[in-house]
């Protein structure tokens, strides 16, 4: 499957809880789904030219939402928790 990384990874994922483990170089990103965690790491290391050691994979399901007396359901995410072998890091405030 030679998928462009970019179609793989969507977006990083900079909240104060995925932060918190950038120290222990653990960075998480928000993932298409229906790829694998060999895809994802594949496109982490292509993307920003670093060497992952783990990915974790986490499907969150959709919700149900109410904007006034009608209900909607909102989609839902998948997001990967990849971490990087010791001594790498990514700057994510450059691609913000």
């Amino acid at each position: 499957m030679n998928t462009p990384a970019r179609e793989v990874i969507r977006r990083p994922v900079l909240t104060e809880k995925s932060m918190r483990g950038t120290g222990a170089g653990k960075y998480t990103f928000e993932v298409a789904p229906g790829f694998n965690k060999l895809a994802i790491k594949a496109a982490v290391e292509e993307l920003f030219n670093v060497r992952v050691t783990k990915v974790n994979v986490l499907t969150l399901p959709g919700r149900t939402k109410r904007r006034g007396a009608h209900y909607y359901r909102v989609g839902g995410r998948r997001k990967a928790i990849v971490t990087l072998r010791a001594g790498d890091k990514i700057d994510l405030e450059s691609l913000t």
